[in-house]
């Protein structure tokens, strides 16, 4: 099967990168030139423009930033017959939509990641599809080559993104909270070992937080997913409640921590680094009672 890969963050990369161990055939762009070295080395094609990678393929997978570049590249791919679009990347429902009435022949579903870059290379990741169920069946061999398993979530490709967005929001309020609960325990003077021991064997700590509790304890917050992009995801579930009449307090604040992180200088730090915003604060009390 013949697919091309659109965007070529640590998502994209991972993406083309399992297709390739599946033996599919990858042709892939990015808007920046020079990211694609990792899975062009591995015998993927690298194209100069998006409509130039999708010529030809049986399916087009989007995995980009945010929801003016979905827009944005969807629009350069006008014209092109012949592929399923599938979107992969986590914008807002109604993109997801716009997607689907902008995809040439309506030939779109939406088909959010669940699962980090790691988990996707190695086949674990799943992924959450919506949109017209002979599309979607259409490209099973994705879905099963490429993902340890996938949902089908209706013909509306905005509920997956729904529920991407829940999940998503879920892993930002954990991993926000956890970040508390380690600069609480530690500024206390609790053994820092036993306290991992701790985290990694409560059942209160949900299992989707369990590979950032070293990071948010002495790491150095280099994962992927950034706090910017964390503080862009929570407010996409905001925009969701707040659109169907819920005012999600909680849900605003954890937005907010996100926020307050990336302009503190961490916008580019995975959303471990969220923690960095208790430490810089406690030891700004202390100073001011010095």
């Amino acid at each position: 099967m013949h697919v091309a890969v659109l965007g070529m963050g640590r998502m994209g990369r991972a993406l083309a990168e399992r297709l390739l161990a599946r033996d599919f055939t990858v042709t892939v762009w990015n808007r920046t030139p020079g990211r694609a070295g990792e899975v062009t080395a591995l015998g993927a094609t690298e194209a100069a423009d998006p409509a130039e990678a999708a010529r030809d393929t049986e399916a087009v997978l989007i995995s980009l930033a945010d929801d003016a570049a979905v827009r944005e590249v969807m629009t350069r791919l006008a014209g092109i017959e012949g592929p399923i679009f599938a979107d992969m990347s986590t914008v807002s429902p109604d993109t997801s939509r716009a997607l689907g009435e902008a995809a040439p022949g309506g030939r779109f579903v939406a088909a959010p990641i669940i699962g980090g870059p790691a988990a996707v290379v190695e086949g674990n990741a799943f992924t959450l599809v919506g949109g017209d169920r002979e599309l979607v069946d259409d490209l099973r061999p994705i879905w099963t080559e490429a993902f340890a398993a996938y949902r089908y979530c209706g013909t509306d490709p905005g509920d997956a993104v729904v529920f991407k967005l829940l999940n998503n929001y879920l892993l930002m309020s954990s991993v926000a909270v956890l970040g508390e609960v380690v600069a609480t325990g530690l500024a206390a003077g609790v053994d820092d070992l036993l306290l991992r021991d701790f985290l990694l064997g409560w059942p209160t700590v949900p299992p989707a937080a369990h590979n950032r509790i070293d990071d948010i304890l002495s790491g150095d917050h280099r994962g992927w997913f950034t706090t910017t992009l964390g503080a862009k995801d929570v407010r996409l579930a905001v925009e969701v409640a707040r659109a169907a009449g819920v005012d999600p307090p909680i849900a605003r604040l954890v937005e907010r921590r996100y926020e307050e992180a990336a302009e503190l200088g961490w916008a580019d730090a995975d959303i471990g680094a969220v923690v960095e915003l208790l430490r810089s604060r406690r030891h700004a009390v202390r100073d001011e009672g010095r």
